[in-house]
């Protein structure tokens, strides 16, 4: 079973980046983790900080991956177009934010993406991921 986490600007800089909201562990050491606890699975990743980008992943792995996991970042407020990849590609497709989006500033409370998922996991840090993973596994079988 394949899946790809795919995840969008600034989220590179997990670690360093407003740790107070994000934690200090880089996304590479956790992925790694994800990697070896789910060793059944293939866990494909991909980060981008263009639009662009994130959209040609989503149309290229979503009729050939099991299960797609996408952390937009900032895109998840502002970008229509994500949100019509994810509503054209036939794999199921699971939200997440590290952070708790509705405790923090009004314009993220919003996802233009939300409709097009299968589901949304908030709030739980990086465990977000894990959660994402959990929720597809009945699905994949």
């Amino acid at each position: 079973m394949k899946l790809l986490i795919i995840n969008g600007p600034n989220l590179n800089l997990l670690g360093t980046r407003e740790m107070d909201v994000y934690g200090t562990q880089p996304f590479e050491i956790y992925l790694k983790k994800l990697r070896k606890y789910y060793h059944e699975l293939t866990i494909e990743y991909f980060q981008s900080n263009i639009e662009g980008e994130i959209i040609n992943a989503l149309q290229k792995a979503g009729f050939l991956y099991d299960g797609i996991i996408i952390n937009a970042g900032g895109y998840t407020h502002t970008s229509i177009a994500i949100a019509d990849a994810i509503k054209a590609i036939s794999s199921p497709v699971i939200e997440v934010h590290i952070s708790n989006t509705f405790a923090r500033e009004p314009y993220r409370h919003t996802s233009f993406l939300a409709a097009n998922v299968k589901g949304i996991i908030i709030g739980f840090g990086m465990e977000s991921y894990r959660l994402a993973i959990e929720s597809l596994l009945p699905r994949l079988g």
